[in-house]
């Protein structure tokens, strides 16, 4: 059995294989997914920690589980918010194959889930980025979303805590190559991008959809609980919306459910997921002018079809058995 550091192996696997393994994977499937989310709930104010496991299982392929912590007031003591733990086992014999480790494994599969979603929805001739949120998840967003859109060359950072937002700039400017400014509102970004992407913990929305303009392509990242909200029930109403999978997004993100349940969009309205956009039988953009909304909910579907890929080029580097 392998034990792989995907924090290493970032690089040499790359958002271009990666999202093309994610691709691939869509298309063939997965048979079971189960999420299990465990709650501390915050102290005095703060925001809770949570205990995530998501196996999931391409029947004669391979099975998995990923074992996920999020604390986020970690970064405060200088400590990351997610600690990542993937065990990949045979789904013929079920032999164990490997322990993943480090957070690239769900930084990438995130962001790739994302630019895979934005090579169906977002314009070809993109150039403004807005990046809500400053968090460990954002740099990896940009990367990946430059992957498939490769026009972007300039981002706009907003963050609640400005010194925040200006560290992320500065990384995007020196390590990514590409122009990066702060802005004091989210408002201000929403307004001027052609992608927005949030990857906030928010429970208030901070994209108001009035101020989307025609033809923007919106990144629903950071909320995976009923009580997270990144967007307005005006975004929504404004643009058609997919998910990546109905599994997860139905029951259990406030930027689905909150708009369902004021009546705004029926579970109808949703045009398709990230299943259906890949094998073609639900429809991508229709035009220039439409303001698609994305929702990325995660789920152990796609860590499986990510941990498959970080295996196959550790056994590739090495000759592995």
């Amino acid at each position: 059995m392998l034990t792989l550091d995907c924090d290493i192996l970032a690089k040499a696997l790359g958002f271009p294989r990666l999202i093309e393994a994610l691709r691939r994977g869509h298309v063939d499937g997965v048979d079971l997914v189960e999420r299990v989310l465990l709650t501390e709930p915050g102290r005095a104010g703060a925001a809770p920690n949570h205990l995530l496991v998501w196996p999931a299982w391409r029947f004669g392929g391979h099975a998995g589980v990923k074992m996920v912590s999020v604390f986020p007031a970690n970064p405060d003591a200088g400590k990351p918010t997610n600690t990542t733990v993937y065990v990949l086992f045979d789904g013929r014999d079920g032999r164990p194959l490997a322990t993943l480790t480090g957070a690239a494994l769900t930084t990438m599969k995130t962001a790739a889930d994302s630019a895979l979603a934005a090579d169906h929805l977002a314009r070809p001739d993109v150039r403004m980025l807005a990046v809500l949120g400053a968090g460990a998840q954002a740099p990896w967003q940009v990367a990946a979303l430059r992957a498939v859109r490769p026009a972007l060359d300039h981002v706009l950072v907003w963050n609640r805590n400005p010194e925040r937002g200006e560290a992320l700039a500065a990384h995007l400017s020196a390590d990514l190559g590409i122009s990066a400014e702060t802005v004091a509102d989210a408002g201000t970004a929403v307004a001027a991008a052609d992608i927005v992407t949030a990857v906030t913990g928010s429970t208030v929305p901070i994209i108001e959809g009035a101020r989307l303009r025609p033809g923007t392509h919106v990144d629903l990242v950071g909320g995976f609980t009923a009580a997270m909200r990144e967007a307005d029930d005006e975004t929504v109403r404004r643009g058609r919306l997919w998910v990546d999978t109905r599994r997860f997004t139905l029951a259990d993100c406030g930027d689905v459910t909150g708009p369902i349940a004021a009546g705004v969009i029926g579970p109808e309205d949703i045009v398709g997921d990230l299943f259906e956009l890949c094998r073609g039988t639900a429809p991508g953009r229709r035009d220039a002018a439409e303001i698609t909304v994305y929702k990325n909910a995660g789920g152990g579907h796609l860590d499986l079809m990510t941990a498959i890929a970080f295996y196959e080029r550790a056994r590739a580097n090495s000759a592995a058995p």
